[in-house]
């Protein structure tokens, strides 16, 4: 039975130049998973927002929306709330309460559910979705895996039959990811809910959905099943190929494949009926490519006198040149680490030097001058009513006449392919392009330190290939890169070396190649499928590099 119609949708923000959506049609039956992908701000926010009335946002809209076969805008208020489920990107905009057990009940409270079931329903959706252990705890204490998951059950509490998710693993580690996607599986196939969850990381989604709905300039450009988007005309497009699990990457560059393999599994199978084992390549040792940039001894960090070590004796060396990716689960004190690297927190023990100079000596806007920090929220970067007045600032506030201010602006916004956004609101963007707006202010100031806490969060493969081709020229003309990230496959393809924190240290360090071969669930799904066959690759490229010499050397 169809419970989701969208019929000839096209919407356009005040001021735009073009429509964000444009005639976006399709149906959904009850129970259906569907993936809704594509490229950065190609309109996948927009629609999920029109679809959930209470987010729609301001602008001209034409076409309609109907659930359960009523437009949404005349839907009763307790279907439109209860209904459709809303699970945003960053769970911390979820989450409304300050304990686990008030935020499961919060919604039901609020539709006049009586108490004797409110109790009911909540005491089984923590055992549901493995909440029971820090049922009484803060939610503002909770890593980031968990707080997204209590998210998820607080809408499923108020069972909905559509249940929107708009890219919930983009700050999930991959352990968490991973589990994270197994649920929405199960709520799919166990309880009749009708899953939509936009998503960039698609290799552990597309395995489990039923659809794909693909999205190009605001327009849907495939809608079917996902073994499907190999044969998919113009797949060869960074923004539809590079999106694909790497399984299908690799068959899909061979081009021999009878059905589009999605999983680790069906990778390897595919390898090892073309190719024997072979033995690994050797790795010369790492060199590093400038003088220390960042150097960190016996760091120890901790938020409250009385709480545990987050930093614990963490050492570290960073060189100047060099892209450095710092890997670890949620909680693991990622974002702490570069917190104190960029001086807004302050170790209790250690010491910290920047280009040689002990972090406390700098004086004034000194350190803000040689460190830059983009943090895991863009949005705090912001503080101007439109891009190109937020770009200006950074400029103008550092002595910079108006003139040439606004040409550098409008020079970085075209580097960074912002042009068409500099006249909006920066929270009239999506997450990929408010991330892109915040990194080109930023590097406005020509920092010869920059931290990137979750750079790839929210941009497709083409904005990642971008983004790794700024990286390069930061590094190429001296600068230290370090970036914290889920994002392994990201960390494996363009880092020069990666780290693994844990325990409040640095546990492991090397280069990607060696770092991920001998990593076994933080690792790429490359790795996975090769390993054994073509030992140490660790990318789509690398493996596929490998084939082809195989197959030329028969």
């Amino acid at each position: 039975m169809e419970i989701l119609r969208v019929e000839d949708i096209t919407f356009r923000y005040p001021g735009a130049r073009s429509d964000a959506l444009s005639d976006v049609s399709f149906s959904l039956d009850e129970g259906e998973f569907a993936v809704l992908c594509g490229g950065t701000g190609c309109g996948k926010t927009t629609l999920l927002k029109l679809i959930k009335r209470e987010l729609s946002p301001f602008g001209e809209r034409r076409g309609e929306i109907y659930y359960g076969g009523v437009p949404v805008g005349l839907l009763d208020c307790r279907i439109a709330v209860g209904g459709i489920g809303y699970v945003t990107q960053d769970p911390d905009d979820g989450i409304v309460t300050d304990r686990v057990w008030h935020e499961l009940s919060f919604g039901l409270e609020n539709l006049g559910v009586p108490s004797d079931e409110i109790r009911r329903r909540v005491g089984e959706a923590a055992s549901y979705f493995g909440l029971e252990r820090c049922f009484n705890s803060r939610t503002d204490e909770l890593s980031g895996g968990l707080k997204q998951l209590l998210c998820l059950a607080s809408v499923t509490v108020m069972r909905p039959r559509l249940l929107l998710l708009d890219e919930p693993t983009a700050q999930l580690d991959p352990i968490a990811s991973s589990e994270f996607t197994a649920f929405l599986s199960r709520l799919s196939r166990e309880l009749g809910i009708t899953v939509i969850a936009a998503e960039h990381r698609l290799g552990d989604i597309l395995p489990v959905a039923d659809r794909v709905i693909l999205m190009g300039g605001g327009n849907v450009v495939f809608n079917g099943p996902p073994r499907d988007l190999g044969n998919l005309r113009g797949a060869e497009d960074l923004s539809v190929y590079g999106a694909l699990p790497a399984a299908s990457r690799i068959a899909r560059a061979l081009g021999d494949y009878d059905a589009l393999p999605l999983t680790v599994r069906e990778g390897r199978e595919f390898l090892e009926s073309r190719f024997a084992p072979e033995a690994a390549a050797e790795e010369p040792p790492y060199v590093p490519p400038g003088a220390p940039a960042v150097e960190a001894k016996g760091v120890s960090f901790r938020y409250g006198k009385n709480d545990p070590d987050v930093l614990s004796d963490l050492s570290m060396t960073v060189y100047g040149g060099e892209f450095f990716a710092v890997l670890g689960g949620n909680g693991a004190g990622k974002t702490t680490l570069l917190g104190v690297i960029s001086g807004l927190l302050n170790a209790y023990s250690g010491k910290i030097k920047i280009n040689g100079k002990n972090i406390r000596e700098y004086r004034g806007a000194s350190l803000n001058r040689t460190v830059a920090l983009l943090p895991q929220d863009p949005s705090t970067v912001f503080v101007g009513g439109t891009v190109r007045e937020d770009l200006c600032d950074m400029l103008t506030s550092r002595g910079i006449g108006k003139d040439e201010a606004l040409s550098r602006a409008e020079e970085a916004a075209r580097r960074f392919g912002i042009s068409d956004l500099l006249d909006r609101h920066p929270y009239d963007t999506s997450g990929g392009e408010r991330q892109k707006c915040a990194l080109a202010k930023l590097l406005l100031g020509t920092p010869s330190v920059i931290l990137l806490d979750e750079p790839t969060k929210g941009l497709d493969a083409a904005s990642k290939a971008e983004l790794a081709k700024t990286v390069r020229g930061l590094t190429a003309g001296g600068a230290a890169v370090i970036a914290v990230t889920h994002d392994v496959e990201f960390a494996a393809e363009h880092a020069d070396r990666c780290a693994l924190l844990f325990a409040g240290g640095i546990v492991s360090t090397d280069t990607p190649r060696r770092f991920f071969s001998e990593n076994s669930f933080y690792t790429t799904a490359a790795n996975r499928i090769a390993r054994g066959i073509f030992p140490g690759e660790v990318t789509c490229a690398g493996v596929i590099a490998r084939c082809r010499a195989a197959e030329a050397g028969k």
